[in-house]
């Protein structure tokens, strides 16, 4: 099972870090975006080929403005 967030999602094992931004409705071409995973940063040229293992942890994070 992959985490996402700290929550367990219904992405698959060998599903890339674009496929589940898309599953997640997070635009992967929007600026402000970052992913980590298991605890390293995933650079966006790599989202595309960057599969997900079982049991990994996934972080997404986005920019948000304001204060």
């Amino acid at each position: 099972m992959i985490h996402v967030n700290g929550e367990p999602s219904t992405v698959a094992a060998g599903e890339t870090v674009a496929e589940l931004l898309a599953a997640l409705g997070v635009a992967a071409s929007g600026r402000g975006v970052a992913v980590a995973v298991d605890g390293e940063v995933v650079p966006r040229g790599e989202w595309d080929a960057h599969e997900l293992a079982d049991g990994a942890r996934v972080e997404v994070l986005t920019a948000m403005q304001g204060g």
